[in-house]
């Protein structure tokens, strides 16, 4: 059996990485409090973590019905079956990483003290420790699969996107069985870790070197942000920056979202948009829009757009500019397609102004109803190892 463990003293966790976990945008300037903060949490844990990763081959893989069955446990998790079949992946790795007990001890004693600050810094630096381990699991495993001619592809981990976290008890028995891992490790029946600070991860295998290289999103280095990596094959695409909390895409993405993948990989997507007028004591209106997806593998492209509004809704007549009977109004929600024929990702580089009013009178206004449309589309779309389940 091929299996491996790393317990690497100091994890070296790259500041960008620390930063976006601390929630600051990209080029924010630190106070001098934060950096203190920062420094301090990065010194502590240089100091006392135990922070360990453990991976090992699997015996066997089968993908059976709708289920992955990894040494005969089958498991419901439904991205993680298309992507190894797709990659036409003939083995997986099974790997977990914690960044150990003390430093979730020593933030429950901060917490318990009133310090908060400190508390929250080490938090998040132990979530960048796990990340960073997952990376380097991620990086031993590409430089042994490319001694064979072999390529990887990107983890997932119960608790993504069509992978229930309830699973995860079933996965760590199944990395546990025969192995000792270097630190404690448990789970809760609801899935939770202990340490909570903690990832369990499947990578997948496959020799069909070409085939994965023709699957954009099976490029495990652009989800890995591991500098100087001898193996990197394409660069690392950062999270996306939503402009929207995630609870809120992630309640949008279960309740007005509705996606229809088609048999030729395109993909129809309807969003109800609920909402009020500015003007007439703020009367209710609802539109529908509809979004028209080219493949995964050619980024998603934005095929079509259309936003009209929602049938038997009167709400739209209450609005300034409908009731003053401007003629151009409904022509143009109809007829606007921002983004029409460039790749769903490019909504983070499109700079729309603030919010504007609740109705559709104003251009940024209905700008900025189709950056929240075409964000929570690209949310329900995207890798949840981006914006889910994080340690």
């Amino acid at each position: 059996m091929t299996e491996w463990t790393i317990t690497p003293r100091p994890v070296e966790v790259a500041e960008a990485e620390y930063r976006r976990l601390l929630g600051y945008p990209p080029g924010a300037e630190w106070s001098e409090r934060a950096r203190e903060l920062a420094a301090w949490a990065r010194a502590w844990f240089g100091g006392n973590g135990r922070p360990w990763v453990y991976a090992r081959e699997a015996g066997s893989l089968a993908l059976a019905g709708d289920a992955v069955e990894i040494e005969g446990v089958p498991f419901r998790a439904g991205r993680l079956r298309t992507a190894l079949a797709e990659a036409e992946a003939h083995t997986v790795f099974l790997a977990a990483a914690s960044a150990g007990a003390e430093a979730e001890m020593e933030a429950a004693r901060l917490w318990t003290e009133g310090r908060p600050d400190e508390y929250f810094f080490l938090e998040m630096f132990a979530s960048a420790v796990v990340e960073h381990l997952v990376m380097l699991a991620g990086a031993r495993l590409c430089a042994w699969a490319d001694e064979r001619r072999m390529a990887v592809l990107p983890h997932s981990s119960p608790g993504y996107a069509q992978w229930d976290a309830a699973e995860q008890p079933a996965l760590l028995r199944l990395i546990r069985f025969g192995a000792a891992l270097p630190g404690p490790l448990g789970a809760f029946d609801s899935g939770a870790l202990v340490p909570k600070k903690s990832q369990l991860a499947v990578f997948g295998v496959t020799r069909a070197v070409e085939r994965m290289a023709r699957l954009a999103d099976a490029i495990p280095c652009r989800h890995c942000a591991l500098a100087n990596c001898q193996y990197r094959r394409a660069p690392h695409a950062r999270t996306p920056r939503y402009t929207v909390p995630a609870a809120a895409l992630r309640r949008w993405a279960a309740e007005r979202l509705a996606v229809n993948r088609r048999a030729d990989g395109s993909i129809h997507a309807r969003f109800r948009y609920d909402g009020v007028t500015c003007t007439n004591l703020g009367a209710p209106l609802a539109f529908d829009y509809e979004v028209t997806l080219g493949p995964r593998e050619q980024g998603y492209p934005v095929c079509a757009q259309r936003c009209a509004p929602a049938p038997g809704d009167s709400g739209y007549k209450a609005m300034c500019r409908h009731i003053a009977d401007d003629p151009g109004l409904m022509a143009a929600i109809e007829r606007e397609a921002p983004l029409a024929g460039r790749p769903l990702a490019d909504v983070f580089g499109w700079h729309r102004a603030g919010p504007g009013a609740g109705c559709y009178c104003e251009a940024p206004s209905r700008d900025h109803k189709w950056g929240l449309v075409l964000e929570t589309v690209h949310y329900a779309l995207d890798d949840s190892e981006n914006h889910e389940a994080k340690p």
